[in-house]
């Protein structure tokens, strides 16, 4: 059996379990607003009701979430106002993506549910991932791998300027 060694994941990892006492564990997307914006929390943009942040475990270069500020679990919990606010801040991403990364394509959706594949199932948010032309290999599907070709806090430099 071969082995690839993730020594960052253990971060992710000891996150999820550390708990706040009450047997939940704390929530990352809210966690990640206490911290003041760069590189360390990975936010790029804070608007009035909801944000845009790198996602720390990406699909591919440059994924982003756009997420409420207000921590909510349900889809149509969404007040008419945030759902306008992420509407516009995805849009934005789409744009700054292409601009600044060159993106030929994106996926754009939410995860609802634990069943849905919700990996932070207590707070909604909206993925904007990347997508590039023949920018297919055999690492994720035979390997369960994904090679990301940047590293995480050069894409913050590169995406920061269109967010300011």
């Amino acid at each position: 059996m071969d082995r690839l060694w993730a020594p960052w994941r253990m971060e992710f990892i000891l996150e999820r379990v550390k708990g706040s006492g009450n047997g939940e564990a704390p929530c990352i997307l809210c966690g990640v607003l206490e911290a003041e914006d760069g590189p360390s929390n990975l936010i790029l943009h804070r608007g009035r009701l909801a944000y845009i942040v790198l996602n720390k475990y990406p699909y591919s270069n440059g994924h982003l979430m756009v997420v409420p500020i207000r921590h909510v679990r349900e889809f149509d919990a969404l007040g008419a106002e945030e759902g306008a606010e992420i509407m516009a801040l995805a849009q934005r991403c789409v744009a700054a993506l292409r601009e600044k990364l060159g993106a030929h394509g994106f996926n754009v959706g939410m995860n609802l549910g634990e069943a849905a594949g919700a990996g932070i199932e207590g707070h909604l948010h909206l993925h904007v991932v990347p997508r590039w032309r023949d920018d297919h290999n055999f690492m994720a599907t035979i390997g369960d791998v994904r090679v990301i070709p940047e590293h995480i806090e050069e894409t913050y430099k590169t995406l920061s300027a269109s967010f300011s």
